[in-house]
């Protein structure tokens, strides 16, 4: 008999313990007010990762942390969906490539060889005819992935500190930051490098679902060098035309 009260005893425990280990670790999805909703009624924003061979590891791990953590949809395109290699390491293999990759909210590039790219006519030309999404990101030198494609000309844009003067000379028509973490023109955020991302990824975060959905995310990460407002915002609406 005790044996039987027992058993039934530990039934509800093990299903509210389940449950909480399910639940642990997630961020609610949130609606641009900021507001919790279930996950269940809103499509997530897609965010679309080009990554290419020798791509910097934490360029794209970072943000990607980040966005999904806020609940939005990533996934990754390169060239071809032959694996890639991160940093000669972290073996990749894309989800697209640039025949059948979707339309996204967000198109993000990174650095890491980012000349694999800029150098590589069928990516730019990708690049060129892509459906204009909501916003285009780049962190370190992936900014030069953008510029190449004419998508910085006229605006005030960052980069990896090692490559200001070299991005100076590839976008000429823009104005290059040194010593700031992002530079927010409203349709186009660059970063400056590597971890950089992190915090471009969440002002991203913040502009898009609020401040508070930003802050949970960082809590979550533990990532308690991010400070709202850090980076230069030009404008909130992008001169680029869709």
């Amino acid at each position: 008999m005790k044996k039987l009260f027992y058993s039934l005893l530990l039934v509800p425990i093990a299903s509210a313990l389940i449950l909480a280990g399910a639940a642990y670790g997630k961020v609610p999805r949130f609606t641009n007010n900021g507001m919790k909703q279930r996950s269940d009624t809103t499509k997530p924003l897609k965010v679309l990762f080009y990554l290419q061979d020798g791509v910097e590891v934490l360029d794209f791990a970072g943000p990607m942390e980040v966005f999904i953590a806020a609940g939005f949809d990533v996934a990754t395109v390169s060239k071809t969906k032959s694996p890639i290699l991160s940093k000669g390491v972290l073996k990749i293999i894309p989800d697209y490539d640039i025949n059948d990759a979707p339309k996204a909210d967000i198109l993000a590039f990174f650095g890491g060889y980012d000349s694999h790219a800029t150098n590589d006519p069928a990516v730019m030309r990708w690049l060129k005819n892509y459906a204009v999404p909501q916003y285009y990101f780049s962190v370190c030198t992936g900014a030069f992935i953008l510029g190449k494609a004419g998508l910085l000309d006229d605006l005030t844009i960052t980069t990896w500190h090692g490559s200001i003067e070299k991005l100076k000379l590839a976008v000429p028509r823009a104005k290059v930051l040194s010593n700031v973490r992002y530079v927010d023109n409203g349709r186009v955020i660059t970063t400056a490098g590597v971890s950089a991302g992190i915090d471009g990824a969440l002002h991203l975060v913040a502009k898009i679902l609020g401040d508070d959905a930003a802050v949970q995310v960082a809590k979550y990460m533990e990532y308690d060098k991010w400070v709202p407002g850090q980076g230069l915002v030009i404008a909130d609406k992008s001169s680029v035309k869709p």
